[in-house]
């Protein structure tokens, strides 16, 4: 398990320094982060998940 507040408190600046670069972070970006980080799906499907993704301009 990991620590959620010190996650949400990266997640948040990972958000303003994307946003800078006129990048965003959804909240499904973020929920399938926390899967990988809480061991429940492992790397190769987390690059699946972001490979079906559709990209938003």
């Amino acid at each position: 398990m990991f620590n959620e507040e010190l996650f949400n408190f990266n997640i948040e600046n990972i958000q303003n320094d994307l946003a800078i670069e006129g990048m965003e972070i959804t909240q499904n970006d973020i929920e399938m982060f926390k899967m990988f980080a809480n061991e429940q799906i492992q790397m190769p499907e987390l690059i699946q998940m972001i490979k079906n993704e559709p990209i938003n301009y």
